[in-house]
């Protein structure tokens, strides 16, 4: 049934031979392109920041890409705008859509209108963790013969994409708390009207939009109310703010999961102590852990290549999530020895001259700290350098200031890149660092500094949420000199 609405989609979509992606360099409105290719519609695209793996992704596809918000990049013929979050009024090729009258919308409504119908659409939410989250689903669906399609972040190692239609009913979509596009300031995940959502935890965020916790509590709860009562809610029970989300009103069934020696933020339904699903760790890196389910004991031990307590969780969330569909944990748990997960989380660039260098995503100071005592607990007590690139809207606003120095305990040295468009004294969260810490101007300097801070088994990654001019391939080929 489900490939038979796929090719009614593929008929469908046709009649809109053309569109073009304003920002189709980002993560999310990549995955878009590649959907709308595989449709069967024609794509081009936009955009002003260019950088790998989205970048290559579209050159593979063979989508022409070009250079700008400039108007005449829009061909006369694409039959609508799909605008990303990043245009707002004031922005030439906006402006002249506007002008002109011509059809636009949203990635995320795109998606929702033309992929998501007939689907059963499962939603991966949260502060941290969504991309990792959701390429778990998606590998655990794929490994129960699911064949889901999905829409992920960051390109899947696994998949080799970051989106595809699949041929099964389910669909895994990451469900990004952020604004949906200049005219709709909804968060995208309230789009997608999923019958089963996760929600992985919540934390303050993106400052440019929200002015305060409460708020992005809302919108989580939006998401809340459009979840049936057939459906299932996967909830991170260890998080106190998403208790309080859950208390302004919940219609559906709710699974917990935690550790097990966490505490309990929120209730299982059934009265029991502890969570629905839960863990053990057996290696203190989490490489290895016993998974729990309610009333059924040990459902299995995985042993896999992730480590970190914060990778347990987005497993535990995985699994519940895969189990509300109909899959059976102990027969899908195996396959995740061979996961591999997505680029640029904690990803091995090489190995030069006896220092290991890592591309991450981390770019808030909970993703930072947990993401460090991962790499600690694998590497003991291996030195530990850390290059960041301040670079989200919260982190250039300065909402995470003061949270930043904490967040890299764990390093032994720290190489900021200080723009000068930050608004806050990188001076100040130099001076708190426990470990040594300095400042650079540019990449070129950042790299050299750090030439001069690195020595045989060091281990250093490199953390931002954009292309760091570079930087760690630029390296990586430093160091091989």
């Amino acid at each position: 049934m489900a490939r038979a609405q796929n090719q009614h989609r593929i008929s469908d979509n046709r009649r809109m031979s053309k569109i073009h992606i304003l920002g189709i360099a980002g993560t999310f409105m990549g995955g878009v392109a590649a959907l709308a290719r595989e449709l069967g519609v024609t794509v081009e695209g936009s955009d002003q920041a260019v950088y790998p793996p989205m970048s290559t992704q579209l050159e593979q596809l063979g989508i022409v890409l070009k250079q700008g918000y400039l108007p005449e990049n829009i061909a006369a013929d694409a039959g609508e705008i799909v605008v990303g979050n990043a245009l707002s009024r004031g922005n030439a090729a906006v402006e002249q859509v506007l002008d002109d009258g011509r059809r636009y919308t949203s990635g995320a409504q795109w998606l929702a209108e033309r992929v998501l119908p007939g689907r059963t659409t499962l939603a991966v939410a949260g502060t941290h963790g969504k991309t990792t989250t959701t390429t778990i689903l998606a590998f655990l669906l794929q490994a129960a013969g699911r064949d889901p399609g999905f829409l992920i972040g960051g390109v899947a190692e696994d998949f080799g994409t970051s989106a595809r239609l699949g041929t099964g009913r389910e669909f895994v979509v990451e469900a990004d708390e952020y604004d949906t596009a200049f005219f709709d300031k909804r968060s995208k995940f309230v789009h997608y009207r999923p019958t089963v959502a996760i929600l992985n935890n919540l934390e303050y965020d993106h400052a440019d939009i929200f002015p305060d916790l409460a708020a992005i509590q809302r919108q989580f709860h939006h998401l809340v109310r459009t979840v049936p009562r057939r459906g299932r809610l996967v909830v991170n029970g260890e998080d106190a703010h998403l208790a309080q989300v859950l208390a302004m009103g919940c219609w559906t069934p709710v699974e917990t999961f935690g550790l097990d020696e966490a505490g309990v933020a929120i209730a299982r339904a059934d009265g029991g102590a502890g969570f629905d699903w839960s863990a053990r760790l057996v290696e203190a890196d989490g490489s290895a852990f016993v998974i729990r389910h309610r009333g059924q004991g040990e459902v299995g031990t995985l042993r896999w290549p992730l480590v970190g307590r914060h990778n347990v969780m987005n497993a535990l969330a995985a699994l519940a999530a895969a189990h509300a569909v109909g899959v059976v944990p102990a027969q899908v748990i195996p396959a995740l020895a061979g996961f591999s997960s997505v680029k640029r989380r904690l990803e091995v660039l090489g190995t030069q001259a006896g220092v290991t260098v890592y591309d991450d995503f981390a770019h808030h100071p909970t993703a930072i700290r947990t993401t460090l005592e991962g790499l600690r607990a694998k590497v003991g007590d291996a030195r530990i350098v850390v290059a960041m690139e301040p670079r989200s809207n919260s982190m250039r606003l300065g909402a995470h200031a003061e949270a930043l120095a904490p967040s890299l305990d764990l390093t032994d040295a720290v190489v900021f890149l200080h723009r000068p468009e930050l608004a806050w004294d990188v001076g100040k969260v130099i001076a708190a660092v426990r470990g040594e810490a300095q400042a650079a101007a540019d990449t070129g300097v950042l790299l050299e500094a750090l030439r001069a801070t690195v020595r045989p088994g060091d281990h250093v990654v490199f953390m931002s949420n954009g292309g760091f001019d570079g930087a760690p391939r630029r390296f990586v080929a430093l160091l091989a000199q």
